[in-house]
């Protein structure tokens, strides 16, 4: 019997997007193709869709709080005309090189840590053991794994270069890795 709320985590540049380096512009948002069906089934499913994301670009300046408020707004109004939502978003802006409160060497919110996940699950009240994370970057898979999720690599984004030793499921895109993890998985709850 499962115990909580299942969830899937998503990296955003290169998983939801295209990662074009540091998206500060939401007129530069590109909603990688199949993204907005694969949430949309999740979320037909009562399976929370949480964002987890380091956005290095807010703590080394080169864009704003704002700025990436505004880019999340485009990229929720596109999945929203599709009939998809996010549950959740949990950023990092912390980098070694970052300025003043975001410097940090190693932020424990900062991918391939695993801090944005586990408080993510405490606060939505999530079973992470039976919770994927699904990313284009090793990061990504290292963050979920030390988090304790089940974790699948995307080909989109830098995930073409990536080598899916770590993970349990790789995918050429989200939804071919959403088809993949509700094909085998008996897990999520709803």
């Amino acid at each position: 019997m499962v115990i909580g709320i299942s969830a899937v985590f998503l990296d955003r540049d290169g998983t939801i997007n295209d990662d074009i380096g540091y998206l500060g512009n939401p007129d530069d948002v590109v909603i990688i193709p199949g993204v907005a069906k694969a949430l949309a089934r999740l979320n037909s499913k009562n399976i929370p869709v949480i964002v987890i994301t380091n956005q290095s670009g807010i703590g080394r300046g080169f864009y704003k709080w704002s700025d990436f408020r505004a880019v999340m707004c485009r990229i929720t109004s596109v999945l929203a005309d599709y009939g998809a939502h996010i549950d959740a978003i949990y950023v990092a802006p912390h980098h070694p090189d970052g300025l003043g409160s975001y410097s940090h060497p190693n932020h424990p919110d900062r991918k391939p840590n695993p801090g944005m996940l586990l408080r993510a699950a405490k606060e939505n009240d999530i079973d992470i053991r039976y919770s994927w994370m699904i990313g284009d970057k090793r990061i990504d898979l290292e963050a979920g794994r030390s988090a304790g999720c089940k974790v699948a690599l995307v080909r989109t984004g830098y995930g073409r270069l990536v080598d899916g030793d770590l993970a349990d499921l790789v995918a050429e895109n989200l939804d071919a890795a959403i088809d993949g993890i509700l094909g085998s998985s008996k897990s999520f709850s709803g």
